[in-house]
């Protein structure tokens, strides 16, 4: 596999180990802008999951037989991997869930459940997913909590004084993303996990937008939760990442019962297994779980900083390029940002415009990305929203300029 190395990115081989990439969509080259909500996947990747289902698929941890053995070291290889890429303290600290959401409903069932009492209050921010928005709305409603929301200012910033005069002893719990995945905004969630945690709150951060833009170090960050999607940072769909500190973990209950979770099981009594099995009841997604590890190490052999280094030019050069646009306007426009640029156009629905852009083989994501209450705040149903990952280049930035170019003469 030739890729690049960690001086200088070969962005045109890196594209070849995209396959889908060389693919013609509506009689034009594909240019894949819809990176978060998910990226595509590297052939080391597709051939990890390949080698899985045609060498060793068996299940894990009970079996005594080879391909038993083998596939549940690859699939505890890809847990040790993920602590070392979040620089977790214990192996035992990473929880496989099937993605963010899960996470998130995980801790809510769990850890809020136990823990949270009526008139405690939670604090989540306007630019939530709705992934961490609906799990605690349906905790409050069940324990009588209080949810209590962090604004925005018109840049798309968290104004962290409103922040501030929100917390107090009745905060319990704060819970908010790492970036924005219908802006790309970066929060400062050091500063927010230092300011709960002076007030005795718990903290969990969404980091689904920020896995694969950003070096995450949860000991750093002292966060008590972080989550994130595997899909997101070109490994499979599925399969995500509950990382929590370990003192927590223990004293929190099982969400699922089932296999796995269980140290032994009578008609009177059940005792649950150790972490991190037991919050991974059943059979788990094993050859997705398998096919992360070779998605950090394709990661890694790129280089992150180089990654985010190439993905901020192209941020730039987007961001230079849309506002050339009369009637184009940026929603979003803080100074922290990851890849993302998501806007609006005078007089032309966003559905419209991802519908002709697709016509010119320009994939981008439009309505309100699962975060409807961050659209009303700015006034707006929906955006269009152009997201880029390693293997995207100025030149597609180009052909979505001219695509919207030609949007305004087909609506206007």
């Amino acid at each position: 596999m030739q890729t690049a190395t960690h001086e200088i990115l070969d962005i045109a081989a890196i594209r070849r180990d995209f396959p889908i990439l060389d693919q013609v969509v509506n009689g034009r080259q594909l240019v894949y802008f819809d990176n978060a909500a998910t990226t595509q996947k590297p052939l080391p990747v597709l051939n990890a999951l390949a080698r899985y289902y045609e060498g060793y698929n068996a299940n894990i941890h009970r079996g005594i037989h080879t391909l038993a053995e083998k596939a549940t070291s690859a699939f505890e290889a890809s847990r040790r991997a993920i602590q070392q890429f979040l620089n977790a303290a214990h192996v035992e600290e990473i929880i496989f869930t099937y993605g963010t959401t899960d996470g998130i409903n995980l801790v809510a069932q769990t850890y809020g459940r136990r823990f949270l009492q009526e008139g405690d209050e939670i604090i989540i921010s306007t630019m939530e997913h709705h992934s961490n928005i609906v799990p605690w709305q349906m905790l409050c409603e069940e324990k009588g909590c209080v949810l209590k929301v962090i604004p925005i200012d018109d840049n798309g910033d968290l104004i962290l004084e409103e922040y501030e005069k929100m917390l107090s002893e009745r905060t319990k719990f704060v819970s908010v993303v790492h970036v924005s995945n219908a802006m790309g905004i970066i929060n400062p969630v050091k500063t927010i996990i230092e300011k709960a945690h002076a007030v005795g709150a718990k903290v969990l951060i969404d980091g689904a937008q920020a896995s694969s833009h950003i070096d995450i170090d949860v000991q750093a960050l002292d966060t008590d939760f972080y989550v994130f999607s595997a899909h997101k940072l070109y490994g499979p769909t599925g399969m995500g990442v509950l990382y929590g500190k370990k003192d927590i973990l223990n004293a929190m209950p099982p969400w699922r019962g089932g296999g796995e979770m269980i140290k032994e099981v009578t008609f009177e009594k059940t005792t649950y297994n150790d972490l991190p099995y037991k919050f991974e009841a059943g059979t788990p997604n094993i050859a997705d779980v398998i096919a992360v590890y070779t998605a950090l190490e394709y990661i890694d052999t790129l280089g992150k900083k180089n990654v985010a280094a190439y993905e901020h030019g192209l941020l730039e050069y987007a961001t230079e390029a849309l506002e050339s646009i009369d009637g184009l306007r940026i929603i979003g426009t803080g100074a922290q940002k990851i890849s993302v640029v998501s806007f609006v156009m005078d007089g032309i629905h966003h559905q419209d415009t991802g519908v002709i852009l697709d016509q010119q083989g320009i994939a981008v994501r439009t309505g309100h990305h699962c975060a409807q209450p961050l659209m009303s705040r700015f006034g707006i149903t929906g955006t269009t929203r152009a997201s880029f990952a390693v293997y995207n280049t100025k030149e597609e930035i180009d052909r979505l300029v001219q695509g919207l170019l030609r949007v305004k003469k087909m609506m206007l």
